[in-house]
């Protein structure tokens, strides 16, 4: 089993800045993709950034030069930093990874997600 565990969300003010930090950890053995998502109440969840393991990236217009995404292969952790944040990045953000395991064949896991507040 593979357990994500993001950390790093809060309340921030209009213009500030934020980084994510999401870990995985279990009988993990090889990680491709790591992603993060957001999801706003009210609305669907929506890519933001991702990462392969070679390190090309990929962002949502909405986001692209305000946030980066980054990654740590050796910690099996992927990074957000978030800059010039606006009130309508205010959701709770999640981290996805597409892994293999000893167990299990590639597949799909997600964090439980951490909330971000941007306050006008």
């Amino acid at each position: 089993q593979v357990q994500l565990v993001e950390s790093g969300g809060g309340l921030v003010q209009t213009g500030g800045s934020l980084r994510l930090s999401c870990a995985a950890s279990g009988s993990i053995f090889s990680i491709n993709s790591m992603d993060w998502y957001r999801q706003a109440p009210g609305k669907q969840r929506d890519r933001v950034a991702s990462i392969t393991r070679g390190g090309t990236t990929n962002y949502s217009d909405s986001v692209k030069v305000r946030f980066t995404i980054s990654r740590d292969n050796a910690k099996n952790t992927v990074y957000l930093q978030m800059n010039s944040l606006k009130p309508e990045d205010t959701a709770t953000y999640y981290c996805k990874v597409y892994c293999l395991t000893r167990t299990q064949p590639w597949r799909d896991y997600w964090g439980k997600g951490t909330l971000v507040t941007v306050s006008s």
